[in-house]
């Protein structure tokens, strides 16, 4: 509603299948070289994202595949089917190590990278991988591939005059939900700061078309298009100082995004968390990445590096998590 459809629709929608096609206890563990763990968490988070593992799983792509040199979804494929169908305990990376700079140019190898940029720049580059066949797309059709399909939702931003009350909408498409969590205890708080209503005044006032002037008004953001799988960054390294905010912030294994949304949705939203990134040290520059993820037998486990353990889901619970994901 109030966004322009797509001209094309790149991925039938309704090949998407959100549930494990095959049940089989957690895959390959992953060797670290020199500083990758960020890479390895990762990796395997994105591994244990059933709409995604299912259709590379499938090899459809590179079935279909005609780009020639770098395609982020052939590497994916590759890596995703060698490590969940490996017969040893643990793997390296080899395929995704070799094409680090090309999924970030400003990757430095040996340097401890920030995990969250890592699945940014990973998940842009299987979108840019989805788009390669495709020329002078409108922007409503970019967002119709399969990756924006699972990760890719739509924020709006609303601005309210409040001298004629005229409301000018904008939408922004997304591929994960950073949150500020400075003020925040719990992942529901943190989303109820996000859409609670901002008074620009001063020097932010907002130029009103309607009233021709320079005016006081509310602004405030809600999640218009929901996405598949909704990946949440709790904000935790100071973007100067790189200095942590090391709190443990509550976040629940079943999230309703109802309350988040544009419209009022009738029915509850319902998201199940599936895989919890972990950063452990004291800021962005110096630590460790690990994750737990729920494998496709329905079991948790904690994946750090090479070690592959099974947890309970209370361990999984009470982590400082950094990155989470769920799915709907």
């Amino acid at each position: 509603e109030g966004m322009t459809p797509p001209k094309r629709i790149l991925f039938p929608p309704e090949k998407i299948c959100m549930v494990w096609q095959k049940s089989q206890r957690a895959g390959a563990g992953l060797f670290s070289v020199g500083n990758t763990c960020f890479l390895n968490a990762v990796l395997q988070c994105l591994t244990y994202t059933p709409p995604l593992a299912n259709y590379l799983l499938s090899q459809e792509h590179s079935w279909a595949c005609h780009q020639k040199g770098f395609c982020m979804m052939c590497i994916m494929e590759g890596y995703i089917n060698k490590s969940l169908h490996s017969p040893v305990s643990a793997i390296l990376p080899l395929a995704v190590l070799k094409v680090f700079r090309r999924i970030g140019e400003h990757f430095q190898p040996g340097r401890e990278e920030d995990a969250h940029d890592f699945l940014c720049c990973t998940v842009n580059a299987m979108q840019r991988a989805c788009l390669s066949a495709c020329s002078d797309l409108d922007l409503p059709s970019q967002s119709t591939t399969l990756v924006h399909q699972i990760f890719g939702g739509f924020l709006r931003s609303r601005v309210t005059c409040l001298n004629c009350k005229a409301i000018s909408d904008s939408y922004e498409p997304f591929l994960d939900f950073p949150l500020d969590i400075k003020a925040a205890l719990s992942l529901t708080a943190a989303l109820e700061d996000f859409v609670t209503p901002e008074h620009l005044d001063g020097e932010n006032c907002f130029k009103c078309s309607k009233c021709k002037k320079n005016v006081a008004a509310s602004k405030r953001f809600t999640v218009h298009c929901a996405p598949k799988v909704l990946t949440v960054c709790l904000k935790r390294f100071d973007c100067f100082t790189g200095g942590k905010i090391n709190k443990i912030v509550e976040y629940p294994e079943y999230l309703d995004l109802r309350p988040y949304m544009s419209q009022a949705e009738v029915e509850a939203l319902c998201y199940s968390l599936y895989a919890v990134l972990v950063h452990s040290g004291l800021s962005c520059h110096g630590g460790h990445y690990f994750c737990y993820t729920k494998a496709s037998d329905g079991l948790w486990y904690q994946m750090d590096d090479e070690s592959v353990e099974l947890c309970c889901l209370d361990t999984a619970l009470r982590q400082q998590a950094y990155l989470l994901f769920y799915a709907r």
